[in-house]
């Protein structure tokens, strides 16, 4: 019990000495270390007071030197009797300002093992009190600890020639691989061609009417990215339950009858299929959430903790909840909402590097049109959605509305944004009975 009360927080004084040292005896490192440091970062509180003083000088461009901070400290009121000595000790003890970049990262070691102290005591303070519901509290706990690595990244200006560097090598990578575009493949060549495959942190707006086919387009789009990254793909179903989402992965990838799975009444050659379809859909890693109370925050963090993560797919945008408390909203707060969520949307996608498609409901007003494609304004509740999003698909089959069309069975992917690329129109074959998409020959147009 005594080693708990004489137990102090981790620090250096020695270091955050050397960090302010360094500052007093050579100016020109000063910017370097407000990039690197907070106030927060110092533990003792003499020298926070001192950051603070020479951080607002710095601010106002101020000269920097022992006497005009000692005078500003007068100013700021944190000046006391033994601050002369002090900044004079500061200087003493520095060896040279050379260092100071490694000092620094001492005391930014030292702040990050308080911030996870601290955080580990209000965890415990929280399981403890179990003021909510153990889920709630295991999120909290998820998104204090998530906060502390978010707080450690670089946020930093890049000069364009460093990421020009990363571009290139970019570049260099899909030249040895070989690939016509730089996304994983959607398993849809003309697709591709359009969108470039589905690229990493892009957030991918998949749009229609009910029953349409949203969830049948985004079924194949997850196991091809499964098949060609090798990686795990997450898809979050808040409509459709994880059993029959499975059988509609089977459907497509046997070519049996959707109707005939429900009901049982297969062949033996359909048995013969479904085995088949079976081993390679399980041969994927592809994992289902059908909870349909997943928030935003539920999805990161259950993706933050795979290891591989390769895609993103949520069904859909507008079942979704900001927070876990299921509140209902008036139709301008639930716009809010909706915003919100689609930017939370595209953060996460930046965050997790992975690209994440969302699946959205359009509003009605394309039915008072006599040509019922859907428009970007079609959008329901939030005209945020596409300012969020890097690209924008349209789903439309015109047999949906008119059954003697001459396209039947024929999809239209208007892409409606594409901060990749053009605009344009994609045909693929619908094969209801199979409630999946398959590829035309090339049918693009502009």
């Amino acid at each position: 019990m005594d080693d708990v009360f004489l137990r102090q927080m981790p620090h250096s004084v020695e270091a955050e000495q050397a960090v302010l040292g360094s500052m007093l005896i050579d100016s020109r490192c000063v910017a370097d270390v407000i990039g690197a440091l907070r106030r927060e970062d110092f533990y003792v509180d003499a020298n926070r007071d001192i950051f603070d003083t020479i951080s607002g000088m710095f601010n106002f461009s101020m000269v920097i030197d022992p006497v005009t901070v000692l005078d500003q400290m007068k100013v700021d009121g944190v000046y006391k009797e033994s601050t002369p000595n002090y900044l004079m000790q500061l200087m003493d003890i520095t060896p040279t300002a050379a260092n100071v970049m490694e000092y620094c990262s001492i005391v930014q070691g030292k702040s990050l093992l308080r911030s996870i102290a601290d955080t580990g005591d209000e965890i415990s303070a929280m399981a403890y009190a179990a003021a909510g519901e153990p889920e709630d509290i295991l999120e909290d706990a998820e998104k204090k600890i998530y906060s502390i690595r978010s707080d450690t990244g670089s946020s930093e200006l890049e000069p364009v020639s460093k990421i020009l560097v990363s571009v290139y090598e970019q570049i260099a990578e899909a030249a040895r691989n070989g690939s016509a575009i730089p996304g994983t493949p959607t398993g849809f060549p003309d697709l591709d061609k359009v969108i470039m495959g589905l690229n990493r942190s892009d957030l991918i707006i998949i749009a229609s009417r009910p029953g349409m086919g949203k969830t049948s387009l985004a079924l194949p789009l997850a196991v091809s990215a499964a098949k060609h990254s090798g990686k795990t793909v997450a898809f979050f179903s808040l409509e459709m339950s994880k059993e029959q989402l499975c059988i509609r992965l089977l459907s497509g990838e046997s070519f049996v009858d959707n109707r005939k799975l429900q009901t049982g009444n297969l062949t033996q050659e359909d048995w013969s299929k479904i085995a088949a379809a079976s081993a390679s859909i399980g041969s994927l890693d592809i994992r289902i959430n059908d909870n349909p109370t997943l928030t935003v925050s539920d999805m990161s963090a259950q993706c933050r903790r795979i290891r591989d993560l390769g895609l993103v797919v949520i069904d859909y945008l507008q079942l979704m909840q900001a927070s876990g408390s299921g509140t209902s909203y008036s139709n301008e707060n639930r716009q809010q909402v909706v915003s919100d969520i689609s930017r939370m949307l595209k953060i996460m996608a930046k965050e997790l590097n992975v690209p994440v498609i969302c699946l959205a409901q359009l509003s009605r007003a394309n039915e008072g049109r006599s040509d019922k494609r859907p428009m970007l304004s079609d959008l329901r509740e939030s005209g945020a959605i596409e300012q969020d999003a890097d690209i924008v698909i349209g789903l439309y089959r015109d047999d949906y509305y008119n059954p003697e069309s001459e396209d039947a069975n024929i999809a239209e992917l208007i892409i409606l944004k594409n901060r990749r690329g053009e605009t344009g129109k994609v045909k693929l074959g619908w094969l209801g009975e199979y409630t999946t998409f398959s590829s035309l020959e090339s049918r693009y147009s502009e």
